[in-house]
């Protein structure tokens, strides 16, 4: 079965859902990817989904939407994209956060944030296929 890991923030609107993205981008042959936040947003940032689908040509639009803790299923790995004292708590087996300040409303922040988010999930996925995480 193949592992599930959840990036969260209060919002989900922008670092967690970029992070889904990239996940099932990057990962999609060790992990199911998902995002969520405490409360949701109408729609997600157009600013990300503008920025991911120029860089990545993923349109979030339509393949996500802002969703609550418990929409998601129950996950081995928690990524806490970087929201210091208020973070959601999720269970998982391994958790960390990835400290990310939130780029909302600042568009080279953002594309800087995307690119981060990149390496981040491109090094997750490593450090899962060499087993570094235990689960």
């Amino acid at each position: 079965m193949k592992t599930k890991v959840a990036f969260i923030c209060v919002h989900n609107s922008c670092r967690s859902q970029m992070a889904e993205a990239l996940g099932k981008l990057y990962g999609s042959d060790v992990f199911e990817s998902y995002s969520a936040g405490t409360e949701t947003k109408p729609q997600i940032n157009q600013d990300a989904v503008r920025i991911i689908k120029d860089l990545y040509n993923i349109d979030m639009n339509e393949t996500q939407k802002s969703k609550l803790l418990s929409d998601i299923p129950e996950v081995d790995i928690v990524i806490k994209m970087g929201c210091n004292v208020v973070c959601p708590i999720l269970p998982g087996k391994h958790i960390e956060d990835w400290g990310l300040d939130d780029p909302s409303g600042n568009v080279e922040k953002i594309i800087s944030c995307a690119k981060e988010i990149e390496w981040l999930v491109k090094d997750l996925v490593k450090r899962i296929k060499n087993k570094e995480i235990q689960l």
